[in-house]
């Protein structure tokens, strides 16, 4: 006789940390999910962000060095995960420019080791890579799975190739393996270092009575910002379609970073150009004019469609930062 119970589903986030690792966390939790996820050192990491989300005491934690084979394979067969969620890797584009080998290490032999381990378990698992926009450079017009690639920085080309090792997967051994091509998306929980949280919480600081001034690269570079809480659950859609396949997730929109500074100083009752400098010290050696994606797959495929308008982003952050 058959058991009606319905088998709770697994799902091991890599990079649980991160921005969107707690979000896809508090996400899968909230579906049902038994989630496990993974750091480097889970012994010394404090999971700030898991903390923030009042989730960290129900995902199972452990570590993984993903450019470390027995690591990674050692990890996965614990786990034993029905789905499995890669958003481990350096994040920095700024960041790859000064550590480009440790770049591709993290990122492309990350993934690839994630991929190897997977084609030798020989597990029925789904398997999710978080690709990037950066892959296609400048953007004349918003780019969709098919625009070429030309990426422009160490990041950028770690992530291309890692997105093109996740396709050979799925199409010489028959894995569940898909990407998804995020463009920004932005949420309290970046970290400091990402320019929009550097903008935001200073900003915020000046409103409270701070003589400090605002130092940026390029303000002309545009940008197509979402909402990340909206975005980890195009992660979830993906691998719930029968066949595997890539997908851009973005707004559709563009504003230059001028147009986020501005607004974020406006929602705060101060006239930014009295507190911002653009410094050409901050440029960097090759950088993206233009970024935009076209998510009209996402929306017919998976019926996802973003929501939250870049002002309301903006709006979040900086009452959060308050």
């Amino acid at each position: 006789m058959k058991s009606n119970i319905k088998k709770q589903k697994r799902a091991l986030i890599i990079g649980v940390s991160g921005q969107d690792g707690a979000y896809l966390a508090k996400l899968l939790l909230e579906k049902g999910y038994e989630v496990h996820g993974t750091s480097r050192d889970h012994e010394v990491s404090s999971f700030a962000n898991l903390v923030k989300l009042g989730i960290r005491e129900r995902v199972k934690v452990a570590s993984m060095v993903t450019s470390d084979f027995r690591s990674v394979l050692t990890a996965l067969q614990r786990a034993e995960a029905d789905e499995i969620y890669n958003l481990a890797g350096q994040t920095s584009v700024g960041m790859s420019f000064e550590y480009p080998v440790e770049t591709f290490d993290s990122i492309l032999i990350g993934t690839m080791n994630l991929l190897e381990c997977l084609r030798l378990l020989g597990y029925p698992v789904k398997f999710y890579n978080a690709g990037s926009s950066e892959v296609f450079g400048n953007t004349k017009k918003p780019a969709a799975e098919n625009t070429p690639y030309h990426p422009r920085s160490p990041y950028a080309a770690a992530k291309a190739a890692a997105h093109y090792a996740v396709t050979n997967y799925r199409e010489a051994y028959g894995l569940f393996a898909c990407t998804g091509i995020l463009f920004n998306h932005e949420s309290p929980l970046r970290p400091a270092r990402f320019v929009t949280q550097k903008i935001v919480s200073t900003a915020v600081r000046i409103a409270k009575g701070s003589k400090e001034t605002l130092r940026l690269g390029r303000l002309d570079i545009r940008r197509d910002w979402g909402w990340a809480p909206e975005y980890v659950e195009v992660m979830w859609r993906m691998l719930q379609q029968k066949k595997p396949d890539d997908y851009v997730v973005a707004t559709g929109e563009e504003h230059s970073l001028q147009d986020f500074v501005a607004e974020t100083f406006r929602g705060l009752g101060l006239d930014w150009r009295k507190h911002v400098v653009s410094d050409p010290s901050l440029f960097r050696p090759s950088d993206i004019e233009r970024s935009c994606g076209n998510a009209n797959k996402a929306l017919r495929q998976l019926g996802w469609r973003p929501r939250i308008t870049f002002q309301e982003v903006i709006k979040r952050l900086y009452l959060t930062n308050s």
